[in-house]
């Protein structure tokens, strides 16, 4: 999985939940601002993530990802890579001491 693959997952899912072009949604696009995405459309999205990528995210990790590509950036961190030891994060090459 790469860094576009995480984009364009969360570009589909933008356009199609708040109905508009998907050009429109880029690694800077804020929710809130951009996109007047609302409370309960960034609920899906976190939903849609956690689904898509075995991620969790707390409300409050979840409220401070205010761009497109901070929700880039927290899959990337937080996805198990499949060769890694069960819950070893992507972004760590070995166990956690």
């Amino acid at each position: 999985m790469t860094r576009e693959d995480v984009l364009e997952a969360i570009r589909a899912h933008l356009a199609d939940e708040l109905e508009l072009d998907p050009a429109r949604v880029t690694e800077a696009t804020h929710f809130k601002q951009d996109l007047e995405a609302d409370s309960l459309d960034l609920y899906t999205l976190v939903q849609e993530l956690e689904d898509t990528y075995g991620v969790v995210m707390t409300d409050e990790q979840a409220a401070r990802i205010q761009t497109v590509g901070a929700a880039v950036d927290f899959v990337l961190e937080h996805v198990e890579r499949p060769d890694a030891p069960q819950g070893v994060p992507s972004d760590t090459t070995g166990p956690r001491p």
